[in-house]
């Protein structure tokens, strides 16, 4: 049996003319009619690449000198974004990255709804690009090699983790202390058994959960709270699953106490969550974000109001404080849980949370069989297009979709709109500065023809 030749790559780079960008943010060149997908590279400019990878429509490169920079082209502020993929368009300014992102959107718009919003929104921009980022899993790994731990995020395009010190994009809390995370973990006994930290931050405390394949000595204990005790940081461990994440700094009496906060001052509200729960990234474009959507909706006293996939209640009780009857509901019961915690620490009695499916027909549920005035969706990225079939069945008068996928939006806004809706707006938010991440809001209303 022959076994199929491996293909030689060239050993010097090519010179690549970018013609425009994938939406994965490759420039996008061509050469002898294959397409080139090159990292690092913004259109307009000439560069010479490194070919990475080839296959038969295309190639895979890695920019490796800029011979002509397009106006947009910037330093990146970090000195590992060619290398670390957690960030992927550091090179691109800032009103270029947000351009690309509403051209993103558009072009999904067009390609999978086939429609258009009669008006398009100014964009939701950071309040900060760099040191906005509040959660984030980073990878650990031990190299004997070196003999050192790296912590970090994965390099584009492989599974190795980033050589990092730093992390500009993260908390401050959390990116300044790269570091000292990495000289910690080499120090313990278990330097080879903690494969992850995840990290979380409120707006008062900052916490590292430290993924533990084996139970830790003493020794090790002791190290990870003088570390908690060192940076003014909580730590937990996490020994198996999610249920299992407990904090050992500063001492816990027990899970109900292991709270984190964030305010939306401009509702007068309190959000607690645990370290694990599900909560937006950027802290300045979410306050921005649930204003929009609490705006969009314009809830009266005495309107029916229903959120789903409500999370802890992040538009939920903004939208209780606008006088209105809502309904929550979500899919997990640990985060119906919590909403009802944050509406009880938040006084609020107009508002009741409920756990259920959500992906197939709800209507016949108990707390839909009032039907709803006003609706808001905020759908993981797979969208909701059953979903949005039964949402048209109670002739709202608004929707307002909050996505994370431009796609599965535009997918669902044609649904919506074959089912009497007209898409009166529709725009992006930063919430992933740097990135391709797009995050985008919609609003619908009824048409009254």
């Amino acid at each position: 049996m022959s076994r199929r030749r491996r293909k030689v790559l060239p050993k010097e780079p090519v010179r690549c003319e970018i013609e425009t960008l994938s939406h994965d943010g490759r420039g996008i060149a061509r050469q002898d009619g294959k397409t080139q997908f090159v990292d690092g590279a913004l259109p307009g400019e000439t560069v010479m690449a490194k070919v990475v990878s080839s296959r038969s429509k295309f190639d895979e490169l890695r920019t490796e000198q800029v011979l002509e920079a397009a106006p947009d082209r910037q330093t990146p502020p970090c000195e590992f974004a060619d290398l670390c993929g957690g960030c992927s368009l550091q090179h691109m300014g800032g009103d270029a990255q947000i351009a690309f992102k509403e051209n993103t959107l558009r072009e999904h718009f067009a390609h999978f709804g086939g429609i258009e919003p009669e008006e398009w929104i100014e964009p939701l921009r950071s309040e900060k690009s760099l040191g906005y980022r509040r959660k984030a899993r980073l990878g650990v790994r031990y190299v004997k090699a070196r003999e050192s731990v790296l912590v970090g995020f994965r390099e584009k395009r492989n599974s190795f983790l980033t050589d990092i010190d730093r992390c500009v994009v993260l908390d401050p809390r959390i990116g300044d202390r790269i570091q000292p995370l990495r000289n910690l973990l080499h120090d313990l006994d278990a330097y080879s058994r903690i494969p992850q930290v995840e990290v979380a931050c409120g707006d008062d405390v900052a916490v590292m959960v430290f993924r533990n394949m084996d139970d830790l000595s003493a020794g090790d204990r002791e190290k990870l709270i003088a570390f908690g005790q060192a940076h003014d940081l909580h730590i937990y461990l996490q020994p198996k699953g999610p249920d299992t994440v407990h904090r050992i700094w500063p001492e816990s009496s027990g899970r109900d106490d292991e709270r984190l906060s964030y305010r939306l001052d401009e509702f007068d509200l309190t959000m607690k969550f645990h370290p694990m729960d599900f909560t937006q990234v950027n802290a300045g474009i979410n306050r921005a974000m649930v204003h929009r959507a609490v705006e969009w909706l314009d809830v009266q006293p005495g309107e029916r109001v229903l959120d789903l996939f409500c999370g802890l209640g992040n538009f939920t009780l903004p939208l209780a404080r606008r006088g209105g009857q809502v309904v929550g509901v979500e899919g997990d019961e640990a985060m119906v849980v919590r909403g009802r915690e944050n509406a009880e620490l938040n006084g609020l009695d107009n508002v009741a949370f409920h756990g259920a499916d959500l992906h197939g027909d709800f209507t016949g549920q108990s707390w839909a069989k009032e039907g709803f005035d006003k609706i808001l969706i905020d759908p993981p990225r797979s969208g909701a297009e059953e979903i949005c079939k039964y949402l048209t069945a109670f002739g709202a008068g608004k929707i307002v979709y909050v996505s994370c996928n431009p796609a599965t939006l535009a997918r669902d806004a044609g649904v919506m709109v074959r089912n009497g809706y007209r898409l009166v707006r529709a725009g992006v938010m930063d919430m992933f500065p740097h990135t391709t991440h797009v995050e985008s809001i919609a609003l619908f209303e009824r048409d009254s023809d």
